[in-house]
């Protein structure tokens, strides 16, 4: 069979396949703010939310993870940020993600920056429950508050 002709998609697992032998496995948060905000929020119409939304449920989706504790210590582990449920509900959870890559940046009021973050947690809770799982930026460092939070409705 021609290799041109199988269709292959990357997986999670295939991401920490890293050769790199004089540069590592690491890249500079500024390299990650750059690709997402100039790049993405600057760079790409409705600042990116279909993109964002898009490509963060996919990555959720392939997230190796079977529990929300799971996903929470991958997100820490990935340096996406550090969070913790600050209200619980039947069918509603708050989760608020300290040391985000946006801490630090400029506010700018009305600015919520961290829609691929919280489409990640969206894709691998759907997966997580087998059913639709809606996740909204709520508060953002950008916009001037203490952490970024997600509201995620089951």
């Amino acid at each position: 069979m021609n290799r041109a002709s199988v269709v292959q998609e990357f997986t999670f697992d295939d991401m920490a396949k890293i050769s790199r032998t004089k540069l590592g496995c690491a890249v500079p948060i500024e390299l990650y703010r750059a690709i997402r905000l100039i790049g993405m929020y600057q760079g790409l119409p409705m600042r990116g939310k279909g993109t964002t939304v898009t490509i963060g449920r996919k990555i959720g989706e392939s997230l190796p993870v079977h529990s929300l504790e799971e996903l929470f210590t991958m997100f820490r582990g990935l340096k996406i940020g550090d969070p913790h449920i600050v209200l619980e509900e039947e069918h509603k959870l708050h989760v608020a993600v300290k040391d985000c890559f946006c801490e630090g940046l400029p506010e700018m009021e009305g600015h919520m920056v961290c829609d691929l973050e919280g489409a990640i947690m969206e894709g691998a809770l759907t997966k997580l429950k087998n059913k639709r799982v809606l996740v909204k930026e709520i508060k953002c460092n950008v916009n001037g508050d203490d952490c970024c939070e997600y509201e995620i409705r089951f």
